[in-house]
């Protein structure tokens, strides 16, 4: 985990950390090789694995990538198996090797990318696919696309997906307590937690906000962090209507997190792009309904459970309604469709397919 810079690099971030704390007690001798504080952000990894951290903290790429082909290398030389979770495999390394690959967006959204890391994910991730003796990814949207993309075979890639811990929004922060920290107001809510990159679909919520759900007194919470496009989002927010309607939180701890999707009357999720998207189940757990668009595979983790709908202004004006409609409904689907996505079952996904290379 050298990529792994806590709270630099989104989803991916949680879910190996899930899939780690999943992962079934005394079966495995894990190490978990990773940037310069990441044990102080994950202590509850570091009281279960033993933690190899680097002398920095990988924000530069190319020092990065000389650890992996040097210290890893070093680390894993008694390794049965190395599990590389950032989506590429260093051209010096050991095997036999587990990589997982999280999404292959850069091939759909190419305009979304830096030039440099564009050119470094097109050159590095196919041949890193073909020299993993086993691919993990989150979900069946993904093995398709890399079986498309990179011409895998099928039976060398498993679907590990993403997994939600039991204890999930117990620490949540009271109500009250958000509303006068964050100037709430008494109306209601929605919540969009995502970072501000051009594809999780800033610029269309906030379109549908100023054209239908301002004017009925809906208040737009965004949390995370900021991305490519966070100088528009905020241009965009200077309007009158929004400057009013929306609160921008930026990154915010769990406990708000879990505190503000619990008293929101859904979450919002009009991405154009997922591996898996693990903020619907987040808010299926704690019983929250989803408004989400039906793009990659986010109808795929969702089924029944929420609504979901084409990126469409005039299709969402009254999304907001049908939930209301029927909230007790879209409740218990995605209380039951959680189930089926937890820390348990995505670590015993993850033994299973270190068995399978080990064995």
């Amino acid at each position: 985990m050298m990529w792994c810079v806590p709270g630099a690099v989104g989803g991916s971030e949680e879910y190996l950390v899930r899939q780690l704390l999943g992962l079934p007690a005394d079966v495995f001798d894990v190490t978990v090789c990773a940037p310069r504080g990441f044990a102080a952000a994950h202590d509850e990894v570091a009281s279960r694995y033993r933690i190899v951290e680097l002398s920095h903290d990988a924000q530069s790429r190319g020092r990065r990538i000389f650890s992996e082909s040097t210290e890893l290398f070093i680390q894993s030389k008694k390794a049965n198996l190395v599990h590389h979770g950032g989506g590429t495999i260093p051209a010096r390394h050991r095997s036999p090797s587990l990589l997982t690959i999280h999404d292959l967006q850069y091939r759909q959204f190419p305009q979304y990318f830096r030039a440099s890391k564009l050119a470094y994910l097109k050159y590095v991730m196919p041949r890193s696919a073909r020299r993993a003796d086993l691919i993990a990814v989150p979900s069946e949207f993904v093995k398709q696309t890399v079986i498309e993309a990179y011409k895998i075979d099928a039976q060398r890639i498993v679907v590990i997906p993403h997994g939600v811990e039991g204890t999930l929004g117990v620490h949540a922060t009271p109500q009250e307590e958000l509303c006068t920290k964050y100037n709430l107001g008494t109306g209601p809510i929605v919540v969009m937690p995502a970072i501000t990159h051009p594809h999780k679909g800033h610029h269309f919520l906030l379109n549908v906000m100023k054209k239908f759900w301002a004017q009925e007194g809906i208040c737009l919470v965004l949390i995370g962090g900021e991305g490519l496009a966070e100088e528009s989002v905020q241009q965009r927010l200077s309007e009158d209507i929004l400057s009013q309607s929306v609160r921008k939180l930026g990154r915010v701890s769990n406990a708000d997190r879990d505190g503000l999707l619990k008293m929101a009357e859904a979450l919002i999720f009009p991405s154009e792009y997922e591996g898996f998207g693990a903020p619907v189940v987040e808010a299926m757990a704690l019983g929250v309904p989803v408004i989400s668009s039906d793009q990659a595979c986010l109808p795929e983790v969702i089924g029944n459970a929420g609504l979901v709908l084409g990126l469409d202004e005039e299709a969402w004006a009254g999304a907001l309604q049908v939930v209301q409609d029927q909230r007790s409904e879209f409740i218990a689907r995605g209380l039951e469709r959680a189930k089926l996505f937890t820390s348990e079952i995505s670590g015993q996904a993850l033994a299973a397919a270190y068995r399978r290379i080990i064995s």
